[in-house]
C-alpha cells in the first residue's frame, strides 16, 4: 500500500518550495546526471556512445533503487514515490496558466511557457489553453500514472529506472544535430515504457469524461506525433469535447499538425483549463482507487495462496 500513501502525500503537500529551496530535488540530480553524461561522452552524436551513455543511467538507477528498498521499512518507499509523483505540481502548473489567462494574454503566454516547450509570443487565447490542456493530459500519463505504474510493477528500482528514462528523453531525446543518435536510446526506451501507461491513462481519463468513446480516441491518437502522448490527449479532446494539437510554432516554424477531434471546440479559454483541472483530479482518484483495488486483490491471492 505504499503507492496508495504516496498518491496521497504527493496529491496533499506536492513540491514544498521550503524543502527543494534546501535541498536539490531527485529528478533535478537526475538531470544533472544526465548532462554531464552527455557534455562528456556525446562528442560526435554516435548512438553507441549514447546507448552506453543510457545504460549506464538505467543501471546505475536500477541499482540505487535496489539499495534503497533494502533499507528497513516502508518509508523510504513512500517518500521517494511522493517525491517522484507529480500530480500536485501538474495541477499547479496548470492552474497558473488557467489564472495567467484570466489577468490578461501575456500573463498566460507566460505561465504557458513554464510547461511547453513551443513559441509563445504569438499565441491567442486559444492557444495558450489548448497548450496548457495538452501538456495536462500528457503529463498526467509521463508524471502520474506511468511512474505509479511502475513503482507498482516493480517497487523503487522500476520507478528510478522509469524516472531517469524519462529525464534523459526529456533532455536528449529530441531529433536535433546534436542528439540525433545520442538520445535515440532513450527516446526509444522511453516510448517503450510508457507505451501501457499512455493507453491505461486514456481509459482513466474516458471513464472520467462520459463524452469520451474508446474508438476516436484510438482512431485520433494515431494522428499524433507522438505514438504515446496521442493517447491521453485523444481522451481529454473528446470527453471535453475540444480540438487538441493542431498546428503550433517551434524555433520560429509554424508546423502544421493534425488536430486531435478536430471537429471539436476551437475557440478555447481558461474555464476549458479550468474543466482540464476538474478532469485530473477525477482521473486521478480513479486511478488511486484502482491501486486500492489491485492491493485488495493482492491480498486475497496472497491469503488464499498461504492457506494452501
Amino acid at each position: 500500500m505504499a503507492l496508495f500513501f504516496a498518491m496521497c502525500l504527493d496529491a496533499w503537500l506536492g513540491e514544498p518550495r521550503w524543502l527543494w529551496s534546501q535541498v536539490a530535488h531527485p529528478a533535478v540530480m537526475m538531470g544533472r546526471a544526465v548532462g554531464w553524461l552527455d557534455q562528456r561522452f556525446n562528442t560526435r552524436d554516435s548512438r553507441l556512445e549514447g546507448l552506453i551513455a543510457f545504460a549506464a543511467l538505467v543501471i546505475g538507477a536500477g541499482l540505487l533503487g535496489w539499495a534503497l528498498a533494502l533499507l528497513p521499512g516502508r518509508w523510504i518507499d513512500l517518500l521517494i514515490g511522493a517525491v517522484l509523483l507529480a500530480q500536485k505540481s501538474l495541477v499547479e502548473h496548470v492552474k497558473a496558466v488557467q489564472e495567467g489567462l484570466r489577468s490578461s494574454l501575456d500573463d498566460g503566454r507566460r505561465a504557458v511557457a513554464m510547461i511547453v516547450s513551443r513559441d509563445t509570443g504569438q499565441m491567442d487565447e486559444s492557444d495558450v489553453a489548448r497548450s496548457a490542456i495538452e501538456s495536462a493530459a500528457e503529463n498526467f500519463s509521463d508524471g502520474v500514472i506511468a511512474p505509479a505504474f511502475w513503482f507498482l510493477i516493480g517497487g523503487l528500482p522500476a520507478l528510478l529506472i522509469y524516472k531517469i528514462t524519462n529525464t534523459a528523453d526529456s533532455m536528449i531525446g529530441y531529433r536535433t544535430p546534436r542528439h540525433e543518435k545520442f538520445g535515440w536510446a532513450a527516446a526509444r526506451f522511453d516510448d517503450l515504457l510508457n507505451w501501457i501507461p499512455a493507453r491505461v491513462t486514456a481509459v482513466i481519463i474516458g471513464l472520467a469524461c462520459p463524452g469520451a468513446r474508446l474508438a476516436p480516441v484510438r482512431r485520433d491518437a494515431k494522428l499524433h506525433r507522438s505514438p504515446n502522448a496521442g493517447w491521453p490527449e485523444a481522451a481529454m479532446a473528446y470527453g471535453l469535447q475540444i480540438a487538441l494539437s493542431g498546428p503550433r510554432r517551434y524555433g520560429g516554424v509554424m508546423t502544421d499538425y493534425a488536430f486531435v477531434n478536430a471537429d471539436g471546440k476551437r475557440d478555447l479559454g481558461a474555464d476549458d483549463i479550468a474543466a482540464a483541472i476538474r478532469v485530473l483530479w477525477i482521473s486521478w482518484g480513479m486511478a488511486l482507487t484502482l491501486v486500492v483495488a489491485i492491493g485488495l486483490v493482492g491480498r486475497v491471492v496472497m491469503t488464499v495462496f498461504s492457506l494452501w
